[in-house]
């Protein structure tokens, strides 16, 4: 194991190591590294050798060391930089999905190839031993190759990330995307079995979020952020269990929501209300909970009305009509009836439950029957105006069924209703969590409850009617289906009849002593007769005694009633006041009692785990000494042994025995005991050397002589078989010419027939060469042609290079003569202005010679005639600057000429080397200084 001092160098030696195709020494180092108790403390080298880290084990599949890594780089970042631990959690995700997919899409490419190799055959002969061997598909076996692996490998990232992030506050939005991607996964894949393990993984971590209250990091489901995380997920899962056909994990799902909602003791949004109860629809039409069914899509359809300010009026139609059918598909009899007690309690908790789940709250001392029924949502429709909002066909279907009696024509004129109902239905525009109403689908329940309807009304008219009229009444079904449906109505005591197929009849009714219409018949008339008689005769109000002496006391009962009432309700809020303040005082009391309980009991944790320690210590230092003195004894005892039976006196006799002393004495005697093991098997090869070479010595002549008398047994048993296969062969050539002679009358007819074959075949290949080099003319004609278009055309397009190449050689060569035409003008231009810059300057030569001459005359040259400067003088900025130096050295030989000079001044003796004095300006303005500085300022440039 390597230690690094800085984090750098490990990454340096990983790369190194990657860089010469040892990913796994490289994995292993930053492993190491990870895993010290010197990378305790965050800094951002670490995170990059988490990205390397992660890389590594992405690339060689290591699902174990990742998991490790990411644990121990969470301890690190989970109190100091957790968005570090989030990046680098995504980094890896989106690493096992990038490997996935480009598994998959080299499997696809693989089996493409595979598919395109050869045209003429069906199948390589690898890929058809491949197959009858294994009994695979080539598409399976790349996928069992390429694809699974790397399938595995995401699906353990997903589990790793899931249990990394389970008790993390910090990073539940990043636990809720995991969860989201992994559903995804499992439907994108189909993978079912994945699915339900995640479902287990999530509900688990709920469960254990909800045991284990005390952890640091707990996520608070109170909060409405992770509340909402958590309830999202639920409802993707919920999503995708549902779109997987999952059923049984959609229902679980369901209970989870549930579970959720009742915990934090908060209603979801009503755009998630709606999505639970349009799932809780189709989990309960599946599992045939038709009762279920219908109640939820009451509450949808509550939902929708209420909360949904978009909803059409065709939608909510639609919506209606379908609650209205769910309701009617419900069958008109309970199947508890009959049932036993024990059967009537687990029905009771199951509508429970069922309540519970649906939203609906029933009074716990009602009978099950009368919890969830029939005929209580049928009630409750028509009193909230549910029926009122759906279509015309349902209604009149709904009185059809519920309100009509007409055992004759009840099937006919539901039918028509029915195929109607069948055509309504499709998307619904303004119910987004409701995407599509198919009312299609109450059809063939709605037929069962009408060919029960139906026979009941039949039961209550006819006694008798023959088989074949009553299937001409029922056209939903063949007579066996409604012969099923009629048993099970009988068996659940809803219609009385039975079927004599000897004379083809249906008897309706029970008419013995102990049917239920003989049964009470009396009661009931008796019951019917006093109803009328009040009706005719109504009674006569008498007025009680106690009522004349008394006329105030009804009203005095009654304020005496109300007193009492409100007594009640008094004492009755104060009881609840009390057990509250006692609750709090409890619940208080109670916290204080864990709270000292748990200090105590990390206390007593502590002492108990530093005398674990302390008696681990001393337990361990015990077992050394014990074990050194047991290897110590041993060594003695087998010494000693040894020394017994070699007859030598007992081993270190009065001295102390120690366990180095016995392990030198022992590694001394097994030298001692090899080198005698030596010699005794020299001796002992020596011998056996001999003793070889002896036995061979007497068994030579032995081997000679018989090897001699082989020699003479297989020479006679050679003559013998020899004779034997001339007898056979002479035997087989006496048949052959009998053979022989008997086919030879056959030869004419032989050559006939061969003569007639060799013709037909001639004929046949003569036809099949003449059309085989017919096409092969056509083809080399085509072929022909073809490269004479090819020839045409590659020579037309060398013609148009070759033209294109001439146009471009032509304007390069125009481009090169305007250029040099255009230098040589250049060149021409500038020797012209060359010339007229040089005359220039020659003029100003002149004018600089001339002013020269000018100023020497004037500053006391000799006395020569002068000329006067020129009143105009054209000079140039270049003359004019040449000018002004060359002023002064004209005037140095004679600084003092032409002007006064002071006495003190001309007096004053002349010191070798030292400066001139300074000189003196013309105070009257002399006409040779006024046209010095005339000259001597700058001439503004042309």
């Amino acid at each position: 194991m390597a230690t690094f001092v800085k984090p750098e160098n490990a990454l340096k030696r990983a790369e190194e190591l990657i860089n010469v195709g040892q990913k796994q020494d490289a994995l292993q180092a930053l492993h190491d590294l990870i895993t010290s108790k010197r990378s305790r403390a965050w800094q951002k080298t670490l995170e990059r050798i988490m990205f390397k880290y992660i890389e590594l084990c992405v690339d060689m599949r290591r699902g174990r060391f990742a998991k490790d890594g990411l644990i121990q780089y969470r301890i690190v970042c989970q109190q100091v930089n957790v968005t570090s631990l989030e990046e680098v959690i995504k980094h890896f995700m989106h690493l096992s999905t990038e490997k996935a997919e480009q598994a998959r899409s080299q499997a696809e490419a693989l089996e493409e190839a595979l598919d395109v190799d050869d045209l003429e055959a069906d199948k390589r002969p690898e890929d058809l031993m491949l197959s009858y061997v294994s009994g695979e598909k080539g598409k399976d076996r790349s996928d069992r190759e390429l694809v699974t692996p790397w399938f595995k490998f995401l699906w353990e990232t997903y589990r790793t990330v899931l249990e990394i992030l389970r008790n993390n506050s910090k990073l539940e939005a990043l636990y809720a995307m995991t969860a989201h991607r992994a559903f995804q996964f499992c439907k994108q894949y189909k993978r079912t079995t994945e699915f339900r393990r995640l479902c287990e993984i999530i509900r688990n971590h709920l469960a254990n979020l909800n045991k284990y209250r005390d952890q640091r990091d707990r996520p608070d489901l109170s909060a409405p952020e992770s509340l909402q995380l958590y309830l999202d997920t639920r409802f993707e899962q919920l999503k995708i269990a549902t779109e997987l056909e999952l059923w049984q994990e959609a229902f679980r799902s369901v209970e989870d929501i549930h579970g959720l909602m009742c915990m934090v003791k908060k209603t979801p949004k009503a755009s998630l209300m709606v999505v639970y109860y349009a799932k809780l629809t189709e989990i309960f039409w599946i599992s045939s909970s038709y009762l279920y069914h219908a109640y939820a899509w009451l509450k949808l359809f509550n939902l929708q009305k209420s909360f949904n300010k978009n909803l059409s009026q065709k939608d909510l139609q639609l919506i209606a009509s379908s609650v209205v059918l769910a309701a009617l598909s419900v069958a008109p009899y309970e199947r508890t009836r009959h049932a036993s007690h024990m059967e009537l309690e687990n029905e009771k908790e199951r509508n429970l439950r069922m309540a519970d789940l649906i939203g609906f709250n029933v009074d716990l001392k009602l009978e099950s029957r009368e919890m969830l029924s029939r005929s209580s949502l049928l009630s409750e429709l028509v009193a909230k105006g549910v029926l009122n909002f759906a279509t015309p066909e349902v209604k009149d279907l709904y009185h059809l069924l519920e309100h009509e009696f007409l055992p004759l024509d009840l099937a006919m004129k539901v039918q028509p209703l029915l195929v109607k109902i069948s055509k309504l239905g499709g998307k619904l525009a303004s119910a987004s969590s409701v995407p599509e109403v198919q009312l299609a689908q109450y059809v063939p329940a709605l037929e069962k409850i009408a060919t029960l309807r139906l026979l009941k009304q039949m039961s209550q008219v006819y006694q008798t009617m023959k088989i074949e009229k009553l299937s001409q009444m029922i056209p939903f079904f063949d007579f066996l289906v409604v012969e099923k449906i009629s048993v099970d109505a009988v068996k659940h005591s809803f219609i009385s009849l039975k079927v004599d197929h000897a004379k083809g009849v249906v008897l309706f009714g029970n008419q013995g002593l102990e049917s239920d219409a003989l049964q009470n018949h009396l009661a009931l008339l008796a019951e019917n007769l006093n109803k009328a008689m009040a009706m005719v005769y109504a009674p006569v109000k008498k007025g009680s005694k106690l009522g004349e002496m008394l006329p105030g006391l009804a009203e005095t009962i009654d304020k005496e009633h109300k007193r009492l009432l409100a007594r009640k309700s008094i004492i009755e809020k104060r009881k609840e006041e009390h057990e509250r303040q006692l609750l709090e005082m409890e619940r208080e009391e109670e916290s204080r009692r864990l709270k000292l309980q748990k200090i105590t009991e990390e206390a007593e944790q502590k002492r108990l785990a530093s005398e674990f320690e302390q008696r681990k210590n001393q337990r361990i230092l015990k077992e050394i000494e014990e074990r050194e003195l047991e290897e110590a004894q041993a060594l003695l005892q087998e010494a000693e042994k040894r020394s017994k039976k070699k007859g030598k006196k007992p081993i270190l006799e009065g001295e102390k025995v120690t366990k180095e002393s016995l392990m030198e004495l022992a590694r001394s005697e097994q030298l001692r005991e090899r080198q005698e093991m030596e010699k005794k098997l020299q001796k002992l090869a020596k011998t056996m050397d001999y003793l070889e070479r002896a036995k061979r010595e007497e068994a030579a002549p032995l081997i000679e002589a018989a090897f001699q008398q082989r020699l003479v047994e297989e020479k006679v048993l050679h003559e013998h078989e020899q004779q034997q296969e001339i007898e056979l062969s002479r035997q087989r050539h006496d048949g052959d010419l009998r053979e022989k002679n008997r086919l030879a009358r056959m030869l004419d007819n032989k050559a006939i027939f061969q003569e007639r074959v060799m013709s037909r075949r001639q004929a046949e290949y003569n036809r099949l060469r003449a059309q085989s080099e017919e096409q092969v003319r056509l083809e080399l004609q085509a072929r022909k042609q073809q490269r004479e278009a090819k020839r045409k055309k590659l020579f037309f397009l060398r013609e148009e290079e070759k033209r294109r190449q001439r146009l471009l050689e032509e304007d390069e060569a125009r481009r090169r003569e305007e250029a040099e035409r255009r230098r040589k003008e250049e060149a021409e231009r500038k020797a012209k202005l060359d010339e007229i810059a040089e005359k220039q300057r020659q003029r100003e030569r002149e004018l600089e010679e001339k002013e020269k001459q000018w100023k020497e005359t004037i500053l006391g040259g000799p006395s020569r005639p002068v000329e006067p400067p020129p009143a105009t003088i054209p000079v140039e900025p270049v003359a004019a600057a040449a000018a002004a130096p060359a002023a002064a050295p004209a005037a140095a030989p004679a600084p003092n000429a032409g002007r006064y000079v002071p006495k003190f001044l001309r007096e004053r003796p002349e010191v070798p080397g030292a400066a001139p004095p300074p000189e003196q300006p013309d105070r009257w303005g002399s006409r040779g200084s006024r046209q010095d500085d005339r000259y001597s300022q700058p001439t503004p440039s042309l």
